[in-house]
């Protein structure tokens, strides 16, 4: 197995950090980026940065690049402002297409030359389950769902780079903030779960496997496809 350096956005919680153990523990290294660097048990370097911050995100991977060459990416950050569509708040909506789609632009862009002068590289955009539909989700899902077009027209582009650029879309999964929202035994615990047909939450790990497996040698053959990761969620709301 070849040693990789990867770099993950959102990486100190729930599905990113649960991917930052995964790799770290099969020999990679892990560079992690989150609002709080403060966590010694983190498996690699973790980086406190604010990615709604343009000018400083710019800054702080513009850093990395000159002491990584990275491997690949996974643009795992999130921001979720829930609102119903004639309570939207403009700055708000703006604020999360920021977070979720101008980073990960910032990000692509900023290792992209390594990649393309190693002649490999992996990109991972973590999407949801929401793109498929969802009430108080119309800034949340628009950014994920332009994530999913991201994924499309970069691996085309790239395509003949030997980078490849995939998507992972979670259903519900039972994070440590996910449960701080629907506690068990609560009415949003069970709208959820209605949705999933396995009937249970899914675990950050198992969303972390598929992410390590697209960023792993043997997914090489594999670009611009977006993987639903949800329980068989996508399924019934496919046949809706």
């Amino acid at each position: 197995m070849t040693k990789r350096t990867f770099l993950i956005t959102g990486a100190s919680k729930g599905i990113g950090r649960a991917l930052s153990d995964r790799l770290s523990a099969a020999g990679h290294h892990v560079v992690g980026i989150a609002r709080s660097a403060d966590d010694p048990s983190f498996p690699g370097e973790l980086v406190a940065l604010d990615l709604g911050d343009r000018d400083r995100t710019a800054e702080v991977l513009k850093q990395l690049t000159e002491r990584y060459v990275f491997d690949g990416l996974v643009n795992n950050v999130g921001l979720v402002k829930p609102q119903l569509l004639g309570e939207v708040d403009l700055d708000d909506f703006n604020d999360v297409i920021a977070l979720n789609l101008r980073s990960a632009l910032q990000a692509v862009q900023a290792i992209l030359p390594q990649m393309r002068a190693n002649g490999w590289g992996r990109v991972v955009n973590i999407a949801s389950l929401t793109v498929l539909g969802v009430t108080h989700r119309t800034s949340y899902a628009a950014a994920k769902a332009g994530l999913v077009s991201f994924t499309r027209s970069w691996a085309l582009e790239l395509a003949k780079t030997g980078i490849t650029v995939n998507c992972v879309a979670p259903g519900p999964t039972e994070t440590v903030l996910f449960r701080e929202n629907n506690p068990i035994g609560s009415e949003g615990e069970q709208r959820y779960l209605s949705t999933v047909p396995v009937g249970r939450f899914g675990q950050a790990d198992e969303i972390a496997a598929a992410i390590a497996f697209l960023l792993s040698e043997d997914s090489g053959f594999i670009t611009g496809q977006s993987l639903f990761v949800d329980g068989g969620a996508s399924i019934g709301k496919a046949s809706m």
